[in-house]
């Protein structure tokens, strides 16, 4: 297994047994199953890949609650990392669809009724049911408390309205967990969160968005959405702690995708500077080529060992508000640069639609954006650091 230099980082003492089989049988499964880049319908193909890792048993990890078809009782901060750094380095979209049924379903498996774990978490675990996380809106991005989506109790219901953007898996999940205003006091203190199911009267689909590395995306409306007070998840107004609580699990994971990105750059920039002939020999035998792969392989172990450190103390236990910052910050912005380094390895051939240093290009942008932006992981940490 350790033979593959992309599992070579496995031998360190951040993982336990089962992580290491984990990861090797994921290995294996990706070679057999994935192929890298997808069809022209991207729809269609997050869905089929959602089946096929539910059908694989993959998906169990992202669900808290063996009862409920978890794979533990709690999610296993190593365990996803390992899941979408090698689904990431085989195929963007796989990453993609595996990350949104756990990001999706996370504050559900987190404060969720027993109700509303056993309608929801097993058809996510089996891949059933697709799930969306309705967090940011046009004017509420990285300031999450200044979200204008209401909730108004009416008798036994909710009445939601607004929008919310860039919201994954948008038109085709099958659940969305959304977080509104309901007004109990001003700022992240007066949110709430709720279930709505797709199809509820009142709320639509208002914009399908295309971006630059394919995969459902979309604005939603609510326009007098009306849903049981059953569907609130948690408390009144405990909406931005369960929001807070779904993106700390979850961010690290999002480092660990980059780190899969990553790796894969890597590997194709390698085997370009090694098959390339260039002046006589080929173009590993440069001492500028050699440089920037030495370049590329440090930051490739830098970020692993931040995005593994952050895991493995988040699995203790510990709170891991400055390392997962730390992890997300570094494994984003130096997988691009790893990226980067490899497109330019392939001269002309790496801008060419369809290959596959051209696809993570695009792929690797978005991290450094989503689920807290570069610059937001640099308040956190210097924040911290001030404490």
């Amino acid at each position: 297994m350790l033979n593959n230099p992309a599992l070579k980082h496995l031998e360190w003492p951040f993982f336990d047994p089962r992580h290491r089989e984990l990861a090797a049988q994921l290995d294996a499964w990706c070679a057999e199953f994935l192929h890298s880049g997808h069809g022209a319908d991207v729809d269609a193909e997050c869905i089929s890949l959602v089946r096929a890792l539910g059908q694989g048993g993959w998906l169990r990890h992202a669900v808290a609650g063996t009862a409920l078809g978890g794979a533990a009782e709690v999610i296993d901060t190593r365990a996803i990392c390992l899941l979408r750094e090698t689904l990431a380095r085989y195929n963007g979209l796989a990453d993609f669809a595996f990350a949104m049924q756990g990001l999706g379903s996370g504050a559900i498996s987190l404060a969720g009724t027993p109700e509303q774990r056993a309608r929801y978490l097993p058809a996510v675990a089996r891949g059933e049911k697709l799930a969306a996380f309705a967090l940011s809106e046009p004017q509420a991005g990285s300031d999450v408390a200044a979200l204008q989506c209401s909730a108004r109790l009416e008798g036994d219901s909710y009445v939601l309205n607004g929008e919310k953007t860039w919201i994954s898996n948008g038109g085709i999940a099958d659940f969305y967990v959304v977080f509104a205003r309901t007004g109990e006091a001003a700022g992240s203190r007066g949110i709430s969160a709720f279930i709505v199911d797709a199809g509820t009267p009142g709320f639509e689909i208002a914009e399908r968005i295309e971006v630059i590395a394919p995969h459902p995306l979309a604005r939603l409306k609510f326009s007098d959405c009306r849903i049981p007070a059953s569907q609130r998840i948690g408390a009144p107004a405990e909406g931005f702690k369960i929001a807070m609580r779904t993106l700390d699990v979850f961010r690290t994971s999002v480092a660990a995708a980059a780190l899969g990105f990553a790796r894969r750059g890597l590997q194709e920039g390698l085997a370009q500077a090694k098959s390339r002939a260039m002046f006589g020999a080929h173009l590993a035998d440069l001492p500028l080529a050699q440089a920037k792969l030495a370049d590329m392989a440090c930051t490739v172990d830098s970020s692993a060992l931040l995005v593994y450190r952050a895991a493995w103390q988040r699995d203790q236990g510990q709170t891991v508000t400055r390392e997962a910052a730390m992890a997300k910050l570094m494994a984003t912005e130096g997988a691009q640069q790893v990226i980067d380094a490899a497109l330019q390895l392939h001269g002309g051939r790496g801008v060419r639609s369809g290959e596959i240093v051209e696809s993570l290009y695009r792929e690797i942008r978005a991290l450094r954006i989503y689920e807290g932006a570069s610059e937001v992981q640099q308040l956190i940490i210097g924040r911290d650091l001030l404490k």
